[in-house]
This record gives C-alpha cells, structure tokens and sequence, in this order.
C-alpha cells in the first residue's frame, strides 16, 4: 500500500501549534525529483510531535472504526492473463506505538482462489487538526521464490518518514503533491489531489462528493494509480491508468 507529507495551509492563525504544523507538513511538499527528498524527509521526522496527536481515526473521508472490514475485489492483468483477487481490509482494536504516537493497526490481506498472496499490518494516526498519517506497515508478499517483505518501514527507522494519507479539508490542498510515506529507496508513495467531487459508482453503490487522488512512485515509474475516497466509509475504487492494468472496487462491508 501503500504516506506522506507534503504542502499545507494548515490555518495558522489557528494557533501557533497550527503553524508549527504546517511547517513539518510543508517540508515534505517541497522535496520533488530535482530536490534532496531523503534531507526533506529526515528533516520532517526530526519534527514529529507525540503532542500533535489524538486516539482514534474519525476523519470523515478515512473513518478507521475497530472491528470494520472493507472487502474489495481486484482485477489485473498480467501476461494477458486475468487474475482475480480478494482484498479485506480489517481496522483492528490493536495499537501499534510509533514515536511516542499510538498507531491505529489495519489488518490488509489479498487473496488468490482462497489462498493467501499479500499479508500486511498498516500503521495510522490522526493529528488534532484531523489529518491521517500513515506511519509504516510490516508487508510480506507471496514471490516464486517465497515470502518477500520488500516495502515494509516504519518511521523513525532507518530514516523513514511518515507522510499526510488524507487531509483534514481536501479542498485546502486541490493540485497539491505529497509524500504518503518515505524511506528513501524503500518507501516513496506520493499524492495529488485532483478533485474533491467525484461521483463514483462501484459494487457497494454510486456515491458522490469523492475524493480523487493520483497515487506514484519515483521506485515504479510509469505506474499511476487513481484511488477515490467516499464520505464517511474511506477508499471504494482503484484504477491504474498507466503501467499496469489493474481494478479494484469494494463490494461489501461487514461490522
């Protein structure tokens, strides 16, 4: 899956903690491909505040409530082949303590005819002003030579930054790009936000107001991914649009 931080308007005349905020979120935006990412990114980690943040995920576009499972189907191409899968998606009642933040632990399994391929446990938080951060997950896939855990990271290790993974108010932030993780050379997921009124319809029903983003990654040039968020359930759609071809949906969710 898989972070973050990037550019913000954060209101800071809010409050002068507001402003702090603002400018760790911002340190990340800036770092681009002509840019020293990994110095922007340490950078940022250096300003992770314990004191920033809350228990619990109630942002309205990615409610983490334990003991909800979103179920997704996917449908890939490969080798011109279609393949199938099932993705469920658990938030746990677990936390995970991470910088001295308590980390809600959402449980992402992926499926193949019954058998497991992807087994991951993301790491989220939730800042005062409402924005969720992605903090690290611990990843295992399935390969032809065994498991692999390529990917995983957690901030604070081995330089890894956690990064903005929905904002508090998406119109703030329209056209902005972000970091959604970093750990140069293992983590590099970044976002912009392309619309925040998207109508989308998938197997669980049609719903409007969206969040769009397009989701990349300088370690997968050419993969481009368009996820859409829906008010009060989180991500119902993924489309990859260049690289590989790939569609996901969320079918159902069980409580």
């Amino acid at each position: 899956m898989k972070s973050q931080q990037i550019s913000a308007l954060l209101f800071c005349g809010l409050s002068l903690a507001a402003c702090k905020k603002e400018s760790r979120v911002q340190s990340l935006t800036d770092a681009s491909s002509q840019q020293d990412a990994a110095t922007a990114g340490n950078n940022a980690c250096l300003e992770f505040d314990p004191s920033d943040f809350v228990k619990g995920i109630d942002n309205r576009y990615m409610p983490l409530v334990p003991g909800t499972s979103l179920h997704y189907v996917n449908k890939s191409i490969e080798d011109g082949e279609l393949i199938t899968s099932n993705d469920d998606v658990t938030v746990t009642s677990d936390i995970k303590l991470i910088l001295g933040v308590s980390c809600t632990v959402v449980h992402d399994q992926v499926t193949i005819k019954g058998k497991v391929t992807e087994d991951t446990y993301d790491w989220f938080a939730q800042d005062k002003q409402g924005n969720v951060w992605y903090c690290g997950e611990a990843t295992k896939e399935l390969t032809d030579t065994g498991w692999s855990t390529e990917g995983s990271w957690e901030a604070g290790v081995d330089g890894g930054c956690a990064g903005i993974i929905m904002w508090a108010h998406p119109p703030a932030h329209m056209g902005e790009t972000y970091y959604q993780e970093f750990e140069h050379g293992t983590a590099e997921d970044q976002a912009k936000l392309i619309d925040i009124n998207s109508t989308v319809t998938v197997a669980y029903g049609t719903f409007k107001h969206c969040v769009h983003t397009q989701e990349f990654s300088r370690l997968e040039a050419g993969v481009i991914d368009n996820k859409y968020y829906a008010r009060d359930i989180g991500e119902i759609k993924q489309v990859t649009t260049k690289g590989a071809k790939e569609f996901q949906q969320l079918v159902s969710i069980t409580h």
